[in-house]
């Protein structure tokens, strides 16, 4: 155990130092998620600004009956990214026949409390966690042999959080990874206003800019790094070019900054990009996954902001 999260450490560092080497400095999103940085952005899922999570919600328990017969009887449930797990209990109220539920997460202590958690009020549900990178290679657990299919659920539009062609290769993997029979539930937030989008990505009360410094927070405490976080700016805005949200964070000054005994320089004004958020039409989300995956359902709100779409494996 000891020498997988020393591999965990290191691998975690060969990736902060790789993207910060680059022209465009960089750190990949997925670090974000500690316990903190977990916690804050739950907080963020509950802002008035922030319409994804409230909306996704909304189409999951306006078309819950829908979604429970697209998956059918038998199913094993493995979700990606499984933070707090908040819109998965709508699935498991309705899945009574669910042979097993497998929550995928990169926070080791968030991941252990929420499957506690989880285990007391599903007490009759084989529930088995897996910490991992899910955008790497992962073990799932054996199920029973009278299992029907694998169900893979990627709630709240992180698959927006790749670049389009990284995002046909994560498909690939997922398809690679499951079954013959197998789907994907997948959130995605559609393409919308610009003053929307940006307002969901600076919040008023600051809190997905204290989510985004927490990554240097991180840093700090894991890869012996010394970034002052008061000395960055978080900046997100809409790259409409790109179709996609961009969040950065903007060093105040010329500043230099140590890890694992590198140094690291920062001009005023330069940034580290954290996060990108792809927002898609539905026709084209249907084109990126076409090679792996046929859209077999797609449920939408009243306003065509957000759609939770149902793939079945080709």
């Amino acid at each position: 155990m000891e020498d997988q999260a020393v591999a965990r450490q290191q691998t975690m560092l060969d990736e902060v130092l790789g993207g910060l080497r680059k022209p465009q400095k960089r750190i990949p999103s997925k670090f974000f998620y500690d316990r903190r940085g977990s916690r804050l952005f739950e907080e963020i899922t509950e802002l008035e600004e922030y319409y994804l999570t409230r909306t996704e919600i909304s189409i999951l328990e306006t078309h819950i009956d829908e979604i429970a017969r697209a998956i059918g009887s038998r199913a094993v449930l493995i979700e990606l990214g499984s933070g707090s797990s908040r819109k998965t209990r709508l699935l498991l109220d309705r899945l009574p026949s669910l042979v097993s539920y497998h929550p995928v997460d990169i926070s080791e202590q968030y991941l252990e409390e929420v499957a506690r958690q989880l285990s007391v009020d599903y007490p009759d549900l084989s529930i088995q966690p897996i910490c991992a990178d899910y955008t790497s290679r992962f073990e799932i657990p054996d199920s029973p042999s009278d299992y029907r299919e694998q169900v893979f659920f990627y709630p709240g539009s992180t698959i927006g959080n790749f670049r389009p062609g990284e995002a046909h290769d994560f498909l690939k993997n997922v398809a690679a990874r499951a079954d013959q029979e197998a789907a994907l539930l997948v959130g995605v937030d559609l393409k919308k206003d610009r003053t929307i989008l940006e307002a969901a990505y600076n919040d008023e009360n600051g809190v997905t800019a204290e989510f985004n410094k927490n990554i240097l927070v991180r840093l700090n405490r894991e890869l012996d790094a010394d970034f002052d976080p008061d000395k960055f700016r978080h900046n997100a805005f809409y790259n409409e070019e790109k179709g996609r949200i961009e969040m950065h964070l903007v060093s105040e000054h010329k500043q230099e900054v140590k890890i694992d005994g590198e140094r690291i320089l920062f001009h005023e004004g330069e940034s580290i990009h954290t996060e990108n958020s792809y927002k898609y039409s539905v026709e084209e989300f249907g084109d990126l996954v076409k090679d792996w995956f046929s859209v077999e359902q797609v449920w939408l709100d009243e306003n065509r902001y957000f759609s939770l779409q149902y793939l079945v494996k080709r």
